[in-house]
């Protein structure tokens, strides 16, 4: 928090608003500029800062940020356009996004082991450059494309600009012998792009559908044939990470969750594994027509594992065997070429928010790695043992480039919804930006053509504002008034609905706050509190049997959110001190007299507990650790 003012006597500060003024007019001399002390330099001469906090701030995920005007057009056309009512069949299905350039994501370079470091990292890095340049050409091609008539400008696309964070990808893909590639089962498509697809290539992978608790188990099904239908090589899986607690005097009547993964599910996930392994003690088509090369031919990967551990490994030793005379050592008398490897590695990739960590969590019974429902947690991969000859490694969530436009990343939960800005760009020497910044208006507008927003919370459209309109009308051609409210919905009414049924107004203006009431929607979407998941492609006639008008929304047995997941839309704690100023306070401008007064006052916020309580403690521990 920024330091206290020094208080003064009322008498001196009318004499230094006096002054002020007399400074204005122009009756007295303006005092010299005196030069302000730099504030970061006590920091710069603090205590030094260690070399994990330092290399956790080079790994924040770096991203593009939005023109001022665009969006201030999206603001004006979400009050203007109107919603789809009901909603279309077509928005039940997720949308192709068609372009002529497919993207690719950056590979590393080849390397040698005469090499030194500084000329690994310094190739490296002329590699992304020139990756990020033309990833760039591509989305600025595909971004300025014309849009539909009487619709939202097209949004630009986002994806990692941190060659630090895909440094953490390629180090994961290296050491895997089998890799898990999450998948979110609201709209797998968009957390498994073509550029994944490619870089995956002649790999070991299985595709892990999570959050199946939120899609539900018939759009689950849908997506698994659908997979096995499209990409055949592909093994499909179908996990749950959290169970429900028992209800107890202290949870206060609420639903608390515990990392948590089913006996099914968990059989499943570990036969999917065991089969990918006996694929690879199998020998390529190559090594088998060749006699000579069959002979000497050997597995890459460790030939005998124990199955049956991994079905009952759980509790708090599992994850924690890190190295020492618990793990397996290898065969001194051995030769380099001759060693079978001490273990098989296992690798978690995916998108952000996607339940990496949450599945390690529920495989291990206890929480061993950071988990929370803000995207962007884990910074470095973490290697754990699951049992002595199975180790699994958690790659930190990485937005992958598509061309998925902005809004439909928010949607998903990719980005985190609120605006962050390092406040420590001096030690890091960039500036990062999280896009969601004024974009709320925008970002709603299209959630609410997928889904019946005003219904599923529950809000009266708005009265309008009264006019008083001054023009002179000739007789007969003045708009009746009636008109005004029988207008359709907007997404600025859907705002200004919410931010007035919770009592969310500004501070200034009192004004609905519809920056916090759009905030709370897109995180309540993004956490699954409105439950919400697509079908398929080839799904729609299933897709058409639903709800008429409910769009992508899974509607619950009231038809609604029910009060305690309205309860969960305050923003988490450590997101507190850095939430986004409202609209009034961000345009209308302070005298200097109310600069002086002014002080700053930190009101604690709620956090309600849901489907991801179990990650609030989470959250609480890692950032007093940061700090």
């Amino acid at each position: 928090m920024p330091p206290r003012k020094k208080p003064t006597s009322t008498t001196a500060k009318k004499a230094q608003t006096k002054l002020k003024r007399a400074i204005k007019r122009g009756d007295v001399a303006a005092p010299p500029p005196q030069t302000k002390q730099n504030k970061n330099r006590r920091r710069a001469h603090g205590p030094p800062v260690s070399q994990t906090v330092e290399s956790s701030r080079k790994l924040q995920s770096a991203f593009i940020s939005l023109p001022p005007e665009f969006l201030e057009n999206t603001k004006v056309l979400a009050s203007q356009l109107p919603l789809s009512r009901p909603i279309p069949h077509n928005s039940l299905l997720l949308p192709v996004y068609d372009a002529e350039y497919a993207l690719a994501c950056p590979r590393r370079p080849k390397w040698k082991f005469t090499m030194s470091k500084l000329e690994v990292e310094k190739n490296e890095e002329g590699v992304f450059r020139k990756w990020l340049f033309q990833t760039d050409d591509l989305v600025e091609k595909w971004q300025k494309q014309p849009p539909e008539p009487a619709a939202m400008p097209r949004s630009t696309t986002v994806f990692e600009r941190n060659i630090e964070v895909w440094r953490q990808l390629w180090r994961v893909t290296e050491i895997s012998d089998i890799l898990l590639v999450l998948l979110d089962s609201r709209a797998p498509l968009l957390h498994f792009p073509p550029s994944l697809q490619d870089y995956l290539e002649n790999r070991s992978v299985i595709l892990v559908l999570t959050k199946v608790d939120i899609a539900g188990p018939e759009r689950a099904e849908a997506w698994t044939r659908y997979f096995a239908t499209n990409h055949p090589s592909y093994k499909v899986v179908q996990v749950e990470s959290y169970i429900e607690k028992e209800v107890t005097s202290l949870s206060q009547g609420r639903r608390q969750h515990r990392p948590h993964i089913p006996e099914t599910f968990r059989t499943r996930l570990i036969q999917a594994i065991r089969e990918e392994h006996a694929a690879l003690l199998e020998p390529p088509e190559k090594v088998k027509a060749n006699p000579a090369r069959l002979e000497h031919w050997k597995p890459k990967v460790k030939r005998e594992i124990d199955w049956d551990r991994l079905l009952t490994a759980e509790g708090e030793k599992v994850g924690s065997i890190v190295g020492g005379p618990a793990a397996p050592q290898p065969d001194a008398e051995a030769s380099e070429e001759e060693q079978e490897p001490q273990f098989l590695t296992i690798g978690l990739i995916g998108q952000p928010n996607v339940g990496k960590s949450s599945l390690l969590n529920a495989l291990f019974g206890t929480s061993k790695v950071r988990a929370s429902k803000t995207p962007g947690k884990t910074k470095h991969f973490q290697t754990l043992f699951f049992t002595p000859d199975v180790r699994v490694v958690d790659c930190p969530g990485l937005v992958m480039p598509n061309f998925v436009p902005l809004e439909m990343q928010v949607l998903a939960g990719i980005l985190p919804i609120s605006r962050r800005r390092c406040f420590h760009a001096f030690l890091l020497h960039i500036l990062i930006y999280v896009v969601v910044v004024a974009a709320v208006p925008f970002c709603t507008y299209h959630a609410a053509q997928l889904l019946p927003l005003e219904r599923i919370l529950r809000i009266a459209k708005p009265e309008p504002v009264e006019v008083v309109d001054k023009r002179t009308w000739r007789e007969g051609e003045r708009p009746p008034a009636e008109d005004l409210r029988e207008r359709p919905w907007s997404a600025m009414d859907v705002l200004i609905g919410y931010a007035e049924a919770k009592g969310w107004m500004t501070a200034k203006g009192g004004r609905p706050d519809v920056h916090r009431a759009g905030n709370a929607i897109l995180r309540a979407l993004a956490e699954g509190r409105i439950t919400w998941a697509f079908w398929p492609p080839d799904a729609a006639e299933t897709a058409h049997a639903s709800t008429e008008g409910a769009g992508i929304w899974i509607q619950s047995e009231d038809g609604a959110m029910s009060s305690e997941e309205e309860s969960e839309d305050e923003p988490e704690e450590d997101e507190a001190e850095n939430q986004v100023q409202s609209s009034d306070e961000a345009s209308e401008p302070q005298s200097a007299d109310e600069e002086e007064d002014e002080e700053e006052e930190a009101a604690p916020l709620k956090t309600g507990i849901g489907r991801f309580g179990a990650l609030l403690d989470e959250d609480s521990k890692s950032d007093a650790e940061s700090e």
